[in-house]
């Protein structure tokens, strides 16, 4: 199953009691006088986040409705209703929105998930990739999906997954070498990132509990 398409972090958790919120993006730094921010998106939907009468809101409740938008480089540039001038603009910076995630038999529907629906996912080599190792080969698991200003990665942790792997709640917590593929201590494994596009990572299959890389050698440790 390729990744038709992801939905975002689901910060409240898979309690059926509780609203689900999707994280779609945070307000960077005014752009302009006329109250345009720029925004970072978290979103692989953002055409229809970000289109006019699209209502967003933050995590207490407050509703910001878009008036227009433009993509620029690897950023969007929004207008929000009742945000006019520099000084409403300046004040949203940092503030984070969300939507309410879709309901979970429209996903199913769309062949589609969460991203942290891919945390605990054994990660397997791609059929037919770049540095040879066997089609299937299990190298390591998924800690974490990260989000960046331009594009989301997985953290990777290298190596065979434990037989708990599966449980998001025995990950291990991050360190500060957790990104630069080394090993935080003697007795942690080495993890390493790589970039959340299809090129990199073919197919994701979280009901058969496995994504697919095809990395480049050198991109992540012990592996080319």
């Amino acid at each position: 199953m390729s990744p038709s398409r992801s939905t975002n972090h689901d910060p409240q958790g898979p309690d059926p009691q509780q609203r689900r919120l999707l994280r779609v993006c945070r307000i960077g730094r005014a752009q302009g006088l006329k109250g345009e921010v720029n925004v970072y998106s978290y979103t692989d939907e953002p055409d229809r986040r970000f289109s006019p009468g699209a209502q967003l809101e933050t995590g207490d409740g407050e509703v910001f409705t878009v008036v227009r938008s433009r993509r620029f480089k690897q950023r969007w540039i929004v207008l929000f209703e009742g945000v006019d001038d520099r000084n409403a603009s300046e004040a949203l910076n940092g503030t984070e929105l969300y939507v309410e995630a879709d309901p979970a038999e429209d996903l199913a529907d769309e062949d589609a998930w969460y991203l942290t629906d891919l945390i605990g996912l054994e990660v397997r080599m791609a059929p037919g990739n770049g540095i040879g190792l066997p089609e299937g080969k299990v190298v390591g698991r998924v800690r974490d999906v990260l989000d960046g200003s331009a594009q989301q990665q997985l953290d990777i942790e290298m190596g065979s997954p434990s037989p708990a792997a599966g449980n998001n709640d025995s990950l291990p917590g991050h360190s500060s070498d957790s990104s630069s593929g080394r090993r935080a201590s003697d007795d942690s494994p080495a993890t390493g990132l790589i970039p959340f596009v299809e090129q990199l990572v073919p197919e994701v299959n979280p009901d058969e509990g496995y994504v697919t890389i095809d990395p480049p050698g050198g991109l992540l440790p012990g592996l080319g």
